[in-house]
Parts: structure tokens; C-alpha cells; sequence
């Protein structure tokens, strides 16, 4: 049998530590179901992780387990709304994701692909093709490589708009996806405060004030700061966080080391967050050089690896097939905690939850 044909007879299955649908039944069942939170976000632009509490994260999280785990009985919310999927930065993951979240509730998509096929390339402003978005569909998800792109726009929209990435500054749904994986992993965690030897200690290989899903996931872990024992920053760059980035952050609860050697801090760390790549502009740059993850890395038994992907030689390949691999189930539910999103902002809660919107 020839290797093409050994492929061919393998069975269709996840390749990650998450497989199967047991673990976000688990935080399904974990969580009691409490709409309240979610109706908050209804007709909501979302720009940024400072908008989320506990509340609205345990709340979404636990919508997003009910879709994944039992989709068959989740009605079509958004059947007959639109979304606008203007993507001005390129991306393959994060757009497929919202346009699969908004389809599989039943919509429609309109999507930009090139920000050269709008009249952004003939020098019209972001405020006006904001008042264009206002006639053509009922929430637009926004990509670009301009960090106050998405702020432009907000004084002229009477439809929400959700962040999907604008420049350096944030990305906040990739970090709910990666919240939302750490807590299919460990449900427990959102429960309120955590024993002192339960609590996790989560390494960051990234730069916060560089990479904005390092800079949306600190922001997130900090509602939850009696469930973290402490953050580990690996980095080996001279300056890692903005004037007063850190100092938020630590005012909110957490606990925040700076280390710039990755191996002697790796059996310490329960999960494993490893990213490489920054944009800056209309490019991006490779940071973190000599920061990588190989089958050799002394990883604690039972840590789990994220990362936001694409990956470069940081995250090997090899480590696919071990049970420290969450980051493919990180991208899968990355999708669910969309849906769960962008139900709550288009005001259709009551169709999915037991208490009507008001």
C-alpha cells in the first residue's frame, strides 16, 4: 500500500488533545445558564477586551459549548441578517471563522477580501464607507492593519461592529478564543476563586505591547486573576509593555513575570501560549528568535500549548500528535465563541437561551 493510499484509509478524526465533544459538555454542564450578561451586549460595538467582565465571558463561554456540543439543536438565529466581513489586512483563519459563525447561525456574508477593491484605494475615508456599511447589512466584522481604523468608524455607525484584529492594538475575539479553550480544559477555573495550589500558571512567548492577541489575552486572564497564579512573559526584547500597560494589568489582580529564557520556566507552566508574529502596517515582523517548542522541550506533564496560528518553526510540527496539542481545538472553538458573540450582539439570545431578550 502506498503511503497516498495508507492516507486515504485513516479515519476523519481530530488531531489535537480535545478531540470529541466531552469537554465542552463539561463546561456546558459546569456553568448554570444566565442570560442576563449576554443581553448587555446586545446592539454593541466590540472594540476591545476592556468590555468583558466574568459575567460575559463565563456566559459566552458556556453559549459557545452549547453550540459545539450539541449543534443539531441550536436553531437558525440570524436567518435572514447580514454580515459584512470587510477584511482590509489578510487573513485566512480569522475571516473563514466569523463567515462559518455567521452561516452556521443561518445568515448571509458579504465579504472584502482587499482593501484595494474599495473605495479606501481611491481615497475615501473610513467614515463614509462606515455610512455605506449602515444600508447593506446588520453587523460588520473589521480587519486592518491601522490601529484607530476601527475607532474611525464609530461615530458614524448605526450597526455594530466587531474587532477582528486593527493594527498592534487588539485583537479580542482571538482571545476569547483562547480563554474559552483554557476553559473547555479546566471548566473549574471560572468558578470563582481557586485554591492556591489550583490555580494555573500560564506562559506567554510574546510581546505585549506588540502583538495584539498577546495584548487581548493578558487583558481577558485579568478578569480572572484568583484562577492564574502568575503569567510568565518570555521575551527576549529590551521592552515589553506599553507605559502603563503592566501596571493595568497588575492593578486588575495579576501576577506578571518577565523571564527571557523559555526552557528552565517550562516545567513550571501549566499552559503554554507561543506566537511569532507581530504586524506592523501593511507587513509583519518575526519576534522571539530562538523561542521555539520541539518534542525535546521540557514541558510539564498535562500543559497544554496555544497558539493563535499560522505558525512559523516556533511550534514544530512534531508536537501535533502529543496531548499537549490544544491549539488546533483552540481554532476550532474559535468559531463557536463567534457564534456565541455575534448571537448576543445581534440580539437573538432568546432564541437560543430559556430567558427572552427584554
Amino acid at each position: 500500500m502506498t503511503t497516498h493510499e495508507k492516507l486515504l484509509q485513516r479515519p476523519l478524526q481530530p488531531k489535537d488533545g480535545a478531540a470529541g465533544i466531552e469537554r465542552p459538555k463539561g463546561l456546558l454542564e459546569s456553568v448554570p445558564e444566565d442570560p442576563e450578561p449576554l443581553l448587555d451586549l446586545a446592539s454593541r460595538h466590540v472594540v476591545s477586551s476592556r468590555q468583558f467582565d466574568r459575567a460575559k465571558l463565563t456566559q459566552l463561554f458556556r453559549l459557545a459549548a452549547q453550540y459545539e456540543s450539541t449543534p443539531q439543536l441550536m436553531h437558525l438565529p440570524l436567518t435572514g441578517k447580514i454580515l459584512i466581513s470587510a477584511f482590509y489586512e489578510p487573513s485566512t483563519r480569522t475571516r473563514l471563522s466569523f463567515e462559518s459563525a455567521w452561516h452556521r447561525l443561518g445568515g448571509a456574508v458579504m465579504s472584502i477580501t482587499d482593501a484595494k477593491s474599495t473605495g479606501i484605494a481611491k481615497g475615501e475615508s473610513l467614515a463614509d464607507i462606515a455610512e455605506m456599511f449602515n444600508n447593506y447589512g446588520d453587523v460588520i466584522v473589521l480587519r486592518s492593519s491601522e490601529d484607530q481604523a476601527v475607532y474611525d468608524m464609530l461615530d458614524t455607525l448605526r450597526i455594530p461592529i466587531v474587532n477582528a484584529g486593527n493594527g498592534i492594538d487588539e485583537h479580542p475575539t482571538q482571545a476569547m478564543a483562547d480563554l474559552y479553550t483554557i476553559a473547555k480544559w479546566r471548566p473549574e477555573l471560572l468558578q470563582g476563586p481557586m485554591p492556591e495550589g489550583e490555580r494555573i500558571r500560564v506562559g506567554i512567548i510574546g510581546v505585549p505591547s506588540r502583538m495584539r492577541t498577546v495584548r487581548s489575552l493578558l487583558l481577558l486572564l485579568a478578569c480572572f486573576p484568583e484562577a492564574v497564579e502568575e503569567v510568565v512573559i518570555v521575551s527576549n526584547e529590551a521592552e515589553n509593555f506599553d507605559e502603563g500597560q503592566r501596571k493595568e494589568l497588575e492593578q486588575a489582580g495579576l501576577r506578571l513575570r518577565v523571564v527571557r529564557e523559555l526552557d528552565p520556566v517550562l516545567p513550571e507552566l501549566d499552559v503554554v501560549y507561543i506566537n511569532a508574529i507581530a504586524w506592523v502596517g501593511d507587513s509583519f515582523e518575526s519576534l522571539g528568535s530562538g523561542l521555539h517548542l520541539t518534542r525535546e522541550s521540557p514541558l510539564k506533564p498535562g500543559a497544554i500549548i496555544l497558539h493563535p496560528l499560522a505558525r512559523g518553526k516556533e511550534l514544530a510540527t512534531e508536537l501535533d500528535d502529543t496531548p499537549h496539542n490544544w491549539y488546533f481545538a483552540q481554532a476550532r472553538g474559535a468559531v463557536f465563541i463567534r457564534m456565541a458573540l455575534l448571537t448576543s450582539v445581534v440580539r437573538r439570545i432568546s432564541a437560543v437561551m430559556d430567558t427572552p431578550e427584554e
